[in-house]
């Protein structure tokens, strides 16, 4: 042990190697001799435990430069998603256009008339950046933006029923990811829940019922992520907005993902649009900027104006309001919307949802190739099969979209092993595994990472 102990280097002479010289002069020195001590130290901790039976110095140097890379790493990354999930909610949903992020760089670096009106020459709304925008597109009377939708709906129960009761159907009580909950939310916004029907059926008497002198509104919230299936019954909106009528209340439809596209045809299933809630009366809709949108993280408010312009006036609005950056993002995006042809092809997440199966298949020909051309097939069986994307990020939860995918079955090393590797690479490749077979979905990769796959697979490989 004492004798594994001596072999321990001293924290200046290891500053002295040329490698550390060279993380010298773009990481400051006192993170690099903390990890110089920390790797010793856990060696020391080692040896004292009887762990270790030998070691060498270029070992630890080599373990002390594997640290200095993670510790000199960002902790939010890009990463190479090739699951086939469009919408990821863990890999940062979705991905923006090429002219929203030119757009958030030229705001981003300049000055920019966030809050000041260039026609009046004095203070201006933040929203007027996109609520000509949003309402030229759902064809609403007013709209407002806030940080997501979750914080949307909060606002609008704030603003239209707090201390009050608000009607929703308990098979409309969903969880969305990080276990938060509608009931939850209401209850954040000072509204009293008013639960009717049951989990499967729900019918117009049920909210008619529950009508009386303390009722604020009636909600509706769209079953973005899970589906009821078999004995059922829904109210449809058409019924919710006669009888909001009938009774003076206002109609809140969270409609979740936010579709302006009618996908359907496109060959995917029909998912309510935005402008389809407007156009029946619907009097205040929020959605997601950042889903089916294909925008940045935002809660957008459409509908009556005598309620958007209440919200403005709710001091909540300013805890929940957007910065600049996301403006910027969403406008450009909303831009794209104007022509439909070109949101289809410059949107990444509509253009992922809508591409074809020969394209597809062009695409995992590429692929295999350039990773067949790296690595031997002594190394690796590469195939190329059909597969389903799904769409993801609470939407569409029972659609599944024919794909190409590549398939890697390792030989030397287990699946599992090449799967956690790709994971931590300076530019991690997440993956599907299915059947002890490694899939890389190619509906969701972009054309110029494929490089990238081919390069860390030849290293694990």
């Amino acid at each position: 042990m004492n004798k594994l102990l001596s072999k321990l280097p001293k924290v200046d002479s290891v500053l002295n190697d040329y490698k550390i010289n060279e993380y010298l002069k773009e990481t400051p020195r006192k993170i690099v001799v903390e990890t110089i001590r920390r790797v010793i130290d856990l060696y020391r901790y080692r040896i004292l435990k009887g762990e270790l039976s030998e070691i060498t110095y270029d070992e630890i140097l080599e373990e002390i430069y594997r640290q200095l890379e993670l510790s000199t790493r960002p902790s939010l990354r890009r990463v190479i998603n090739a699951t086939g999930t469009v919408i990821h909610t863990n890999l940062g949903r979705s991905p923006l256009s090429k002219s929203a992020l030119e757009k958030i760089v030229e705001i981003g670096c300049r000055y920019n008339n966030l809050e000041y009106n260039l026609e009046e020459g004095k203070r201006g709304s933040r929203y007027s950046h996109v609520e000509d925008l949003l309402c030229n597109i759902t064809g609403a009377e007013a709209a407002m933006v806030v940080n997501n939708n979750a914080a949307a709906v909060m606002l609008v129960l704030s603003t239209l029923a707090k201390g009050r009761e608000v009607i929703v159907s308990r098979g409309q009580l969903v969880e969305i990811g990080g276990s938060f909950r509608v009931p939850l939310v209401m209850e954040q916004s000072g509204a009293i829940l008013k639960e009717v029907g049951t989990t499967n059926r729900t019918h117009l008497h049920d909210y008619e019922n529950a009508i009386n002198e303390n009722t604020a509104a009636i909600l509706k919230v769209h079953q973005s992520n899970y589906r009821i299936l078999g004995f059922t019954e829904e109210v449809d909106i058409e019924s919710l907005i006669a009888l909001s009528k009938k009774y003076n209340l206002p109609l809140i439809e969270d409609i979740g993902s936010g579709v302006f596209i009618d996908l359907s045809k496109y060959g995917l299933s029909y998912e309510p649009t935005v402008q389809n809630s407007v156009k029946k009366g619907v009097d205040v809709i929020t959605f997601s900027g950042d889903k089916l949108l294909g925008g940045p993280q935002a809660g957008i408010i459409v509908g009556k104006k005598k309620y958007i312009d209440a919200m403005k006036k709710n001091q909540l609005t300013r805890a929940l309001r957007i910065d600049k950056f996301t403006l910027a993002a969403l406008e450009e995006t909303l831009r794209l919307y104007l022509d439909e042809e070109k949101a289809v092809k410059e949107i990444p997440i509509l253009n992922m949802l809508t591409i074809s199966r020969e394209v597809l298949k062009k695409r995992a020909q590429k692929l295999s190739r350039m990773i067949k051309k790296q690595i031997s097939e002594d190394r690796v069986n590469v195939t190329i099969k059909m597969d389903f994307s799904t769409v993801g990020g609470g939407a569409m939860p029972l659609e599944t979209i024919p794909t190409y995918v590549v398939a890697l079955e390792p030989k030397r090393k287990r699946v599992e092993e090449v799967e956690n590797e790709l994971r931590k690479k300076e530019i991690p490749v997440i993956v599907r595994i299915s059947k002890d077979v490694i899939l890389l979905d190619v509906r969701t990769i972009f054309e110029d990472d494929y490089e990238v796959i081919a390069d860390n697979l030849n290293s694990i490989l």
